[in-house]
């Protein structure tokens, strides 16, 4: 490899790492056309102020891991609205691709309905911003963000594209964000709601550690 070359690639890191979202900081502001309910709309994220939000990344339409996030996103997408919180899907395809996939049966490969819309990126910018471009391919990882109703980021995973996300883990750090900031105590590990919480605190906390022992 080149000096000029080596150079480059560590220009290229360092503008990544400095592109990064962080959390417990505002969300990198998006909008574009989306398609929800079987129509373009123009969506941004100012709309979902007051609300949890979910944005999952995914790399392309008509493709194999895909839709069975997509999916099981949507037939779930009632639960996260139960407790204020909305899903938007985004890749770096067109509205009209998104429409076509939507349009397709399931049975061939499409999504069928949706109940979350799907957000054209074609410019790439908001995977960019989000931190998840492969500027090689121009598609993204399969990045989600959990943003609070402040609009403030609580989470982050980005995964290589061969494996899925989980919904039922999504699902329960929402809950634990929102247990967290409404009563102040912490969540323990695989945390779920109407277990016990801990205080933070070197003293307090040890009645929680008292029962798990």
């Amino acid at each position: 490899m080149s000096l000029k070359q080596q150079i480059l690639n560590k220009v290229k890191e360092k503008l990544q790492c400095e592109l990064m979202p962080q959390l417990q900081k505002p969300a990198p502001n998006f909008s574009g056309t989306a398609v929800v309910d079987g129509v373009f709309k123009d969506i941004k994220l100012s709309d979902y102020k007051g609300k949890y939000l979910i944005i999952f990344f995914y790399p392309l339409d008509f493709t194999f891991v895909c839709p069975t996030e997509i999916i099981a996103f949507s037939e779930r997408a009632a639960e996260f609205r139960n407790i204020n919180c909305e899903v938007i899907g985004c890749s770096t395809d067109s509205q009209f691709t998104h429409l076509a996939w939507i349009n397709t049966p399931r049975k061939q490969g499409g999504l069928g309905s949706m109940d979350i819309p799907l957000l054209a990126d074609k410019s790439m910018k908001v995977a960019r911003d989000y931190g998840v471009l492969d500027e090689e391919t121009g598609i993204p990882f399969r990045g989600l963000f959990i943003i609070d109703d402040k609009q403030n980021l609580r989470q982050i995973t980005i995964n290589d594209l061969p494996v899925g996300r989980s919904v039922d883990e999504t699902l329960r750090l929402v809950q634990a964000f929102q247990y967290t900031d409404k009563y102040g105590e912490v969540c323990p590990a695989n945390w779920k709601p109407g277990q016990k919480t801990m205080v933070a605190d070197p003293t307090k906390s040890k009645e929680y550690f008292s029962t798990t022992s």
